[in-house]
């Protein structure tokens, strides 16, 4: 990687991308290079087609090359909430006396909580809560004097087979991988702290995939991945009325969900042919797929009861409900909760299915800035 730069693979459950930028004036990025490519995705936390995988990863990686000029040594990969493990834990650590603590100390407490996974392997660990041996709760406790402190912390774990299934297809390139939580980035990102500072919701819907979280301060204190999303609900349209997927998919990402139910007929163009698909029947079908969803966001919501999210917003962003107009206001009605869309806020990228590459690259670029010799030289200091 050249200068401040950095690298990412952003696997989704449609589509790769790599993308090489960094972070310009105002919290604004700069791209020098990006490629997208499809490929058969992912279920129950294996893929369809590795062969496939490797195919759109390369690809997309020899293109971003090719316009940079210039090899990678470092690519930082999103790991998807299927192969992704939460696991919550509070921890404490004493000290023999007051001191100052400094992030030796915070290392200490996450070390006393990483244990071994079988099956996973360890990304990251965060922070939902801190409180000091007096009982103050902090967002960070360094530079404060105590003589204990404690912490509720998300523990991040990548599936060995993920983490496998990408060194190989990267095998003799010659290149570091670094694993990031792809779901936790994206929240991180796309929440402010001061509404995460209490309990938030965040549902990314996929096009094969979707996962929700329930946030808390730094960290994610539950996160469940469902096999919902628009390439469901184009499966539906293309059975209901006997359209080839890829017209199935357009009608989806072109329908209109506010249309009155005695519309007229819609006649539907795909590649030079012509559909005629029923507005009321196919504004039904569209929302019968979106009510899967809701059903399983609604399990997972009931599950959570007791931990004041009640009267919490629901914040939606990701590819699968993309040109689907009054889809967040039907699931609005379904869930009995606001969902309100969040994307980046930046000039060209303010889509939803560009949170995730934003916010990748924006923890990567953070992960990369962290690593190097000033800050650690900073961080011996207590700085």
């Amino acid at each position: 990687m050249a200068g401040k730069s950095v690298a990412v693979l952003d696997v989704r459950s449609s589509e790769v991308a790599v993308f090489v930028g960094e972070r310009g004036v105002n919290h604004t990025f700069v791209f020098k290079a990006s490629k997208t490519e499809k490929y058969s995705g992912y279920q129950d936390g294996a893929f369809f087609d590795v062969s496939d995988l490797a195919r759109a990863v390369h690809s997309a990686l020899d293109a971003v090359e090719q316009i940079c000029g210039e090899k990678q040594k470092t690519i930082y990969v999103g790991v998807p909430g299927e192969f992704t493990l939460v696991e919550p834990k509070e921890q404490v650590v004493g000290f023999p006396k007051k001191i100052k603590i400094t992030s030796k100390e915070l290392n200490t407490l996450f070390e006393s909580g990483r244990k071994p996974v079988k099956g996973y392997r360890f990304m990251r660990v965060s922070s939902m809560i801190y409180t000091t041996a007096d009982n103050r709760r902090v967002a960070n406790p360094v530079g404060l004097y105590s003589t204990g402190l404690s912490g509720v912390l998300s523990y991040f774990y990548c599936s060995d087979y993920f983490a496998r299934t990408i060194e190989k297809i990267f095998d003799g390139a010659k290149i570091a991988l670094r694993f990031l939580p792809a779901q936790f980035a994206m929240a991180s990102y796309l929440i402010s702290p001061e509404t995460r500072d209490e309990y938030a919701l965040f549902l990314d819907v996929g096009y094969l995939s979707s996962t929700i979280c329930v946030l808390l301060g730094n960290g994610v204190l539950l996160q469940r991945t469902f096999w919902a999303g628009q390439g469901q609900i184009a499966v539906r349209l293309m059975k209901r009325f006997s359209l080839p997927y890829e017209a199935a998919v357009a009608a989806l990402t072109r329908s209109n969900l506010y249309l009155k139910r005695d519309a007229r007929d819609r006649e539907f163009v795909f590649q030079g042919k012509s559909y005629e698909i029923p507005t009321k029947e196919f504004i039904d079908e569209v929302k019968a797929g979106l009510d899967e969803l809701c059903e399983a966001v609604g399990a997972f919501l009931e599950e959570c009861s007791g931990k004041e999210l009640d009267s919490k917003p629901l914040y939606v962003t990701g590819e699968g409900l993309d040109g689907i107009r009054g889809a967040l206001e039907h699931m609005s009605k379904r869930l009995s909760c606001v969902c309100e869309q969040v994307a980046p806020d930046l000039p060209y990228y303010n889509k939803p299915s560009m949170s995730s590459r934003i916010a990748l690259i924006d923890m990567a670029y953070e992960d990369n800035r962290q690593s190097g010799s000033l800050y650690r030289f900073l961080n011996i200091l207590g700085g």
